[in-house]
């Protein structure tokens, strides 16, 4: 469910006041845990530390961002593969296309 449009995007105040500390020109990452925190104009062109759990994601802000979440754009989960039989099947055979023949040129010593 989407927030009221009577109230409006939320944006954190501790945000908007590091965002305020910052020059634009800078290469600083802004670090924050507010991933519930909507993207707003100001904040195109400034680079976000988004915290997804474990490490801070960097997240460039650009226009085509805004609205938003900043959680939107750090996966908190990390997808590393179904697993199961016929998945084995496709590796190998993708290995076995990948992988050139070797011939040896070496002559048989006589």
């Amino acid at each position: 469910m989407s927030r009221s449009l009577k109230k409006g995007p939320y944006v954190d105040p501790r945000l908007m006041e590091k965002l305020s500390k910052v020059i634009k020109g800078d290469k600083v990452i802004i670090k924050t845990w507010a991933r519930y925190s909507t993207i707003s104009p100001e904040m195109v062109g400034y680079t976000f530390g988004v915290h997804n759990g474990k490490e801070f994601v960097a997240v460039l802000v650009s226009e085509d961002m805004v609205g938003h979440k900043l959680g939107e754009f750090s996966p908190t989960t990390k997808f590393i593969r179904h697993g199961g039989k016929m998945q084995r099947e496709q590796e190998q055979g993708a290995d076995a296309k990948a992988a050139p023949a070797v011939v040896s040129k070496t002559e048989p010593k006589k």
